[in-house]
């Protein structure tokens, strides 16, 4: 499993940081997302399933910019 630091652009609302947990979590590949400050998340997924611009795009597809940290 791979870690990764994502940092969201602006500061998402709680409802908005949730929508965003829940589609990564949703993602075949994912073993936790969660929140680790108001805009920024941490990602433990398995890297023969997913890619980091995987996860960037599924942020990207709920509506929010995000990048690596």
């Amino acid at each position: 499993m791979n870690r990764v630091l994502i940092g969201i652009r602006g500061e998402p609302t709680p409802e908005g940081m949730e929508r965003i947990l829940a589609a990564l979590r949703g993602l075949e590949g994912v073993q936790t997302a969660q929140a680790t400050g108001p805009a920024q998340l941490l990602v433990e997924y398995d890297p023969q399933a997913l890619t980091v611009m995987d996860l960037i795009r599924t942020i990207r597809e709920e509506g929010f910019l995000a990048g690596m940290l």
